[in-house]
């Protein structure tokens, strides 16, 4: 099942995420289907990799799912 997860952004000296695209595996680990990052933007977590996503607030109130480990396999 494809879902809306956010990737969280390095370097920015604020937290920013990248709401990407990825596939559900097996309980909370998910495969971005990114294939590239976008120019100018350094993502904690490779496209492609698999990682492990939890739902998250943001600072405005809305709630999604937030990538914050690898997953090593699903």
């Amino acid at each position: 099942m494809s879902v809306v997860i956010y990737m969280p952004l390095k370097d920015g000296g604020v937290d920013c995420w990248r709401p990407v695209h990825a596939d559900l595996v097996s309980d909370d680990v998910y495969e971005i289907t990114v294939e590239q990052e976008p120019a100018g933007e350094a993502w904690a977590f490779a496209p492609r990799s698999l990682v492990r996503c939890r739902e998250h607030i943001f600072e405005d109130g809305t709630q999604g799912l937030l990538a914050f480990q690898l997953a090593s396999s699903a």
